[in-house]
């Protein structure tokens, strides 16, 4: 699989949606992922991440402004033990509280579908990372409509042991900007990882579309030491 650029592959699409990135600094040092979220809507650009424990969640701007919370209130970030989930809606709960009943990643999202937001039906994407020993693995997931008809739910979980240095993946949820928008497609993407916190998080926010890009969450853990450094941008402020 030939390793993309991952500013490119934002630069490039006006509307990739919400996506993760998990994958691994180039010096080896640490797992990183990064949540980003986009709207074309009011609605769903009148959002912000706040930190929520160890985690993050979904929050009004203004508050007065917010017509439906169905589906853009959420908490994409909980640290459950020595695992990080990451997703794109509600099914972050699903998984931490079935996961604490000690059921897999996969069996978590077994109880839930796609969005429900006819006609686009608006794939689930999730992430774990699984700390141990100084190393991580994870798993990324999409749960999908049946190419639109949402009679079928489609789902596949793709899984990443000892993550190679200065590589990532990268899964979203729409191919691009469309009415009805169209589901992303295949395995999550292979994508080049580089620089510290800083510089990587400050590289996807100036390639993520400037209309439609609402927030951004990057986070390094270091392996060694186990240390968590975040960041968050906002572009309501």
């Amino acid at each position: 699989m030939k390793k993309l650029d991952l500013a490119q592959e934002l630069s490039s699409n006006a509307y990739p949606g919400r996506g993760i990135v998990i994958g691994k600094s180039a010096d080896g040092k640490y797992a990183v992922t990064a949540y980003f979220i986009m709207g074309r809507s009011e609605n769903s650009r009148n959002r912000v991440f706040v930190e929520d424990g160890e985690g993050i969640r979904t929050q009004a701007f203004a508050p007065s402004k917010l017509t439906d919370p169905h589906l853009i209130i959420y908490a994409p970030v909980r640290v459950l033990g020595n695992k990080l989930i990451v997703t794109n809606g509600d099914q972050t709960d699903t998984i931490y509280e079935l996961m604490d009943k000690q059921q897999t990643f996969e069996q978590s999202l077994r109880t839930r579908e796609f969005e429900d937001d006819a006609p686009n039906f608006t794939p689930r994407i999730s992430g774990i990372l699984h700390f141990e020993d100084k190393g991580f693995n994870y798993a990324m997931s999409i749960l999908k409509s049946a190419n639109g008809n949402p009679d079928s739910c489609q789902r596949y979980t793709f899984s990443f042991s000892n993550p190679i240095a200065g590589e990532g993946r990268f899964i979203h949820t729409y191919m691009g900007d469309g009415n009805p928008l169209p589901s992303f497609e295949g395995e999550p993407k292979l994508v080049g990882i580089s620089g510290d916190i800083d510089s990587f998080t400050d590289m996807l926010w100036t390639n993520l579309n400037a209309d439609n890009k609402v927030s951004l969450f990057v986070r390094y853990v270091e392996l060694e030491s186990g240390k968590v450094e975040t960041r968050i941008i906002n572009k309501n402020k």
